[in-house]
């Protein structure tokens, strides 16, 4: 039987990514004492790409977060967010919220220990997590080579003036393109189709830069690489005549979408079509469920970039302070 806490926590914030992290602080410093699920370490999360600290904490440098001349490696600057929300007053679960229930107040959660906890409200900063090939040399090169983020990661000296590979047909992968044409001096492009999925705008804006050059009709089969370079190019191959080529390139990046992590929610909260949750109003954090508040790329399938994430999870923490003053919840 589940272990049940007593008190009514007054926010739980689910996630431990710049969102969660951020809304902690804020909500700590609001005296709202937090209880923040930052997620469990298991082989089941760190195979989804869900492990404590998000996505920052699977990449290398970060070189546009405000604040750090130079940069700063990604797992450096979760453990320093992590660290300031625990002196700031939040208290952090290693756990999974296995289930929820948003239907009755106050909301009940089961975490991945059989803890039962009760809150006034809730802020899910769950993160969306890149979706990959599923390769085993794919992984074994990621943030040496291969990545999901152009915007994260291609300013960075390795994928300078060096051909680069993207895989996908879709505006994700037209826009991570075109955004990869400023650095690389080649972009292979990478499609399964022999047309691209994208709007014709942006498909267009692709096809028309010289530095594109369209691998239709084709599929990355193998990332090429050793430990000391990393990765060096792609074996790819063409669907319709089964011939394989290798392309020498210096970085993949992936743009077949995002997942986001909302499976838990079990339809409770109104998202899209791909799973991300609806805002109810653009400017706030608020959802379909009063009282239960989003933030960071749960909840936004445009910008997925920490500063923006971040920003979201101190408008979720004010949110929900106001929200339970309206309340009389102090």
């Amino acid at each position: 039987m589940a272990e049940t806490t007593s008190a009514v926590e007054k926010v739980v914030i689910i996630g431990s990514g710049p969102a969660g992290w951020t809304a902690a602080i804020y909500a700590a410093r609001a005296n709202l004492n937090p209880l923040v699920y930052e997620g469990a370490i298991s082989e089941e999360n760190r195979l989804r790409g869900t492990l404590p600290m998000g996505q920052l904490n699977l990449t290398t440098d970060v070189e546009n977060f405000p604040g750090f001349p130079g940069g700063v490696l990604g797992p450096e600057l979760m453990i320093r967010m992590r660290e300031q929300s625990g002196e700031s007053g939040a208290r952090i679960v290693t756990e999974d919220v296995a289930s929820i229930d948003l239907r009755r107040r106050p909301f009940t959660m089961i975490d991945s220990a059989g803890q039962t906890v009760t809150a006034h409200s809730v802020i899910i900063a769950t993160g969306a997590s890149a979706n990959y090939l599923g390769l085993e040399s794919e992984a074994k090169f990621k943030n040496h080579g291969v990545s999901a983020c152009a915007v994260c990661d291609g300013a960075l000296p390795r994928f300078r003036n060096k051909p680069l590979v993207v895989v996908g047909g879709g505006d994700s992968a037209a826009e991570e393109g075109t955004y990869l044409t400023k650095f690389a001096s080649a972009v292979h492009l990478v499609h399964r189709r022999d047309k691209l999925r994208a709007s014709p705008v942006m498909a267009e804006r692709i096809l028309q830069n010289p530095k594109v050059k369209p691998l239709w009709n084709s599929a990355v089969e193998e990332v090429i690489g050793d430990d000391e370079r990393g990765m060096t190019g792609v074996r790819v191959k063409d669907l319709k005549t089964q011939e394989t080529r290798t392309i020498d390139a210096a970085g993949m990046f992936v743009a077949i979408g995002h997942t986001p992590n909302t499976k838990f929610l079990n339809n409770q909260v109104k998202t899209d079509p791909r799973g991300y949750i609806l805002l109810e109003d653009p400017f706030r954090t608020t959802t379909s469920v009063e009282g239960v508040f989003a933030a960071g790329d749960v909840a936004d399938p445009v910008y997925r970039q920490a500063i923006t994430a971040a920003g979201m999870g101190c408008k979720a923490a004010l949110d929900a302070e106001r929200w339970l003053a309206e309340k009389g919840i102090h």
